[in-house]
C-alpha cells in the first residue's frame, strides 16, 4: 500500500455540460429505439398481406431485436476506442438505410422484411455507445440516476408502437419510415456538430479480439449479464406477450390489451431512473434485492389468475415498477464496477443479455399454455428465476461491501476491475 494518490478517473468537466450530453444522448437513443422497432406493429399487417406463417411473424419480430442485441457487443466495444462523438452519428446514420429500404421497397416480399430487418438491428446498438458516454460526464455519485434517465430513452419503442399504424393508415405504408429517417438525420447531424466526449476520455489500446477477452474476463460482466437477462429481459417479455396473455387468459378486447400494455411499459420507463436514482442514494445490489422480491411475490400471485381488478393489475404494475428499478440498478453497478476503459465493452455483453433475455420467456409462455391451457407454471418459472437473481444480487453485495454508499475501497478497485474479483 503506497502513500501517493491515485489520480480521479473522473474528468474536470464544464458546468451544465453533463446534462446537455446527457439530454441529447437520451433523444438519440429513443429515436434510434423508434426506429429498431417500427416492423413490431406492422407484423399482423404483414402477416395477413403476405401469408406469413405464425412462425414466420414472430421471426420478423424478432430478426431485428436479435441483431441489435448481439451488435451492442462490437459497438459497445467500438465506443470505448473511438468514443460516442464518433459512434453516436455512424449508428444514427447507417441505421437510416435500412428503414428508407423497408419504407420505400422493402415491404412487398418475406425476404425483403427480412433483410431490412437485420440491417434495423443497428438501431438497436445505440444503447452501447450511450451508456459509457453518460459514465463519463458523471461522477460516481450521480451515475446511477443519469444512466437511468438515459436508459427511459427505451420508451422509443413506445413512440413506434402508438404511431407506425396510424401514420400507414393516414399517409401509406412509407410515411413512418420516412419520418423515421428525417428524424434520425436531424439527430445524426446535431450529434456530429454538438456532441463531444468527456475531456480526459483515454482510449483503450489492444486489439479487439484482446479487449473483448478482457471484458469476458470481469466478473462483473457475467454477473451484470445475468441480472439484466432477468430484469430488462422480462420487460422485454411482457411488453411483447402480455397483450397476448391478457386477451388469452382474461378475454379482453385486442384495444384494451394494447392499452393496459402501454401502462406497464410506460410504468417500467420511468421507473428505470427511479432505480438509478435510489442506486445513488443506498447501493444498486440493495435495491435489485427488493426488486427481484417484488417480482418474485407478484409472479407467484399472479400464477393463480386472480380477478384482474385488482389483484392482478396490482401484481402486473408492481412488476413493471419493479422491472424498471431493477434495470436502472443493473446499469448504476455496472458504472460502480466496471473499468473506466471497459465501461462500453461491459455495456455491450450486458445488454445483449437484456435484450435476448427477452424472447425466451414469451415462447416458453406460448409453449406451456399450448401443453397445459395455463399460465401458471411458466408465470411459477418467473418466480424461481427472480428469486435466482435475488440470490446472485446478494452474492454480489457480500462481495463487493454493498451493505451502503459505494466507499473509497470500491471506487478505487473499480478502476482496476477487482472488486468482484
Amino acid at each position: 500500500m503506497t502513500a501517493e494518490k491515485a489520480p480521479s478517473p473522473e474528468p474536470t468537466v464544464p458546468a451544465g455540460r453533463p446534462g446537455a450530453v446527457l439530454a441529447l444522448a437520451t433523444v438519440g437513443f429513443a429515436l434510434n429505439f423508434w426506429a429498431w422497432a417500427l416492423l413490431s406493429p406492422l407484423a399482423p399487417r404483414f402477416k395477413e398481406a403476405l401469408g406469413l406463417s405464425a412462425f414466420q411473424q414472430a421471426l420478423l419480430v424478432a430478426v431485428p431485436v436479435v441483431v441489435g442485441s448481439l451488435g451492442r457487443i462490437p459497438v459497445g466495444a467500438l465506443t470505448d476506442r473511438y468514443g460516442a462523438r464518433v459512434m453516436f452519428p455512424v449508428v444514427s446514420f447507417a441505421t437510416i438505410v435500412p428503414v428508407l429500404y423497408l419504407g420505400l421497397w422493402g415491404t412487398t416480399s418475406l425476404v425483403g422484411l427480412l433483410v431490412g430487418g437485420f440491417f434495423l438491428g443497428i438501431g438497436g446498438t445505440a444503447f452501447a455507445v450511450g451508456v459509457p458516454l453518460v459514465n463519463s460526464w458523471f461522477a460516481p455519485s450521480r451515475r446511477g440516476f443519469a444512466i437511468g434517465v438515459f436508459g427511459a430513452g427505451m420508451g422509443g419503442t413506445a413512440i413506434s408502437a402508438l404511431t407506425t399504424v396510424k401514420l400507414v393508415d393516414a399517409a401509406g405504408i412509407a410515411a413512418p419510415f420516412v419520418i423515421t429517417a428525417i428524424a434520425l438525420a436531424a439527430f445524426g447531424v446535431l450529434s456530429a456538430v454538438v456532441l463531444r466526449d468527456a475531456p480526459g476520455r483515454q482510449a483503450p489500446t489492444g486489439s479487439f479480439t484482446r479487449r473483448l477477452r478482457a471484458t469476458a474476463a470481469l466478473p462483473i460482466t457475467w454477473q451484470a449479464a445475468a441480472l439484466y437477462a432477468v430484469g430488462f429481459g422480462a420487460y422485454v417479455a411482457f411488453s411483447v406477450y402480455l397483450p397476448a396473455y391478457l386477451k388469452t387468459g382474461y378475454d379482453l378486447g385486442q384495444t384494451d390489451a394494447a392499452n393496459r400494455m402501454a401502462g406497464f411499459v410506460v410504468l417500467a420507463v420511468v421507473m428505470r431512473p427511479v432505480g438509478g436514482w435510489l442506486s445513488d442514494r443506498l447501493h444498486p445490489t440493495k435495491v435489485m434485492l427488493a426488486a427481484f422480491a417484488v417480482v418474485a411475490v407478484a409472479a407467484t400471485v399472479q400464477s393463480a389468475t386472480p380477478s384482474l381488478a385488482p389483484v392482478g393489475t396490482i401484481a402486473f404494475l408492481s412488476m413493471a415498477a419493479a422491472l424498471g428499478a431493477a434495470s436502472g440498478a443493473t446499469f448504476a453497478l455496472v458504472a460502480l464496477l466496471a473499468p473506466a476503459d471497459k465501461v462500453g465493452s461491459v455495456t455491450g455483453v450486458v445488454g445483449a443479455a437484456g435484450g435476448l433475455g427477452g424472447f425466451v420467456p414469451p415462447l416458453l409462455m406460448g409453449s406451456l399454455y399450448g401443453i397445459y391451457g395455463s399460465y401458471t407454471l411458466a408465470l411459477l418459472l418467473l418466480a424461481g428465476v427472480a428469486v435466482g437473481a435475488l440470490v446472485l444480487d446478494a452474492t454480489i453485495a457480500r462481495r463487493s461491501g454493498g451493505t451502503g454508499r459505494p466507499g473509497r475501497r470500491e471506487r478505487s478497485e473499480r478502476g482496476r476491475g477487482t472488486a468482484l474479483a
